[in-house]
């Protein structure tokens, strides 16, 4: 665990945060389709595919046998059961991506946005919220993948988890699609501008212009 809070980080993470049906993944492959130099991290779930979902592509979908094996090897970044399901963020992708500059997104629960900060503080949270409770569910009954008791559920459970939106930076309203990605975009372009992130890739010209790196970020 040291190991990730040792390594030079240079690429952002991003970790997108909401409640089911609040329009995360739509978002993210919205931005992924206007950002191609973003990269996306793949999630392992023991849950069943849904329609149109690819593996290796939405997600990897696995055994729970498979899943906790990789979680008791170590090779999981964080992992959490949600609506009975177990979800994971296998750990060598995001720390290759961040290590090579490239920012990765992480579709993630509160629960695993907790743990991935434990291994990266500087992961930045983005909230997306549903303008309402009842939008909230025309989405998920119009999204047609869930029996009506799942969406139940997830209602139900959709409280508990918007009441951790303080826990991220950034809290996106998706209630116009296209005003909630360009806000996503905005939150991505400010990320890259700061200062460890710009000292790094530009060490040079910081040097060349006498700019050091402040003795409270020194670690």
């Amino acid at each position: 665990m040291s190991a990730d809070k040792n390594t030079p980080h240079i690429g952002n993470i991003f970790m997108v945060v909401a409640p089911s049906g609040a329009g995360k993944s739509s978002l993210v492959n919205a931005l992924l389709a206007a950002d191609p130099s973003l990269a996306l991290s793949i999630s392992c779930t023991t849950r069943a595919p849904r329609p149109g979902e690819r593996d290796q592509e939405n997600y990897r979908f696995v055994s729970v046998d498979t899943f906790q094996a990789l979680r008791d090897r170590g090779d999981m970044l964080e992992w959490a059961e949600v609506h009975g399901n177990l979800y994971g963020t296998p750990r060598d992708r995001v720390a290759q991506a961040i290590a090579n500059d490239t920012d990765i997104i992480l579709e993630i629960d509160w629960q695993g946005a907790r743990q991935v900060r434990q291994h990266y503080p500087q992961a930045i949270g983005i909230f997306i919220l549903p303008p309402s409770i009842e939008a909230l569910e025309t989405r998920l009954n119009k999204r047609g993948q869930d029996a009506p008791q799942v969406i139940a559920r997830r209602l139900l459970a959709a409280g508990g988890e918007m009441a951790h939106a303080s826990d991220c930076e950034y809290v996106i309203i998706n209630q116009e699609f296209s005003v909630a990605l360009h806000e996503m975009q905005q939150v991505i372009a400010a990320a890259r501008l700061r200062y460890a992130a710009q000292s790094v890739r530009h060490a040079d010209l910081f040097m060349q212009l006498g700019i050091r790196k402040p003795l409270s970020n020194a670690s």
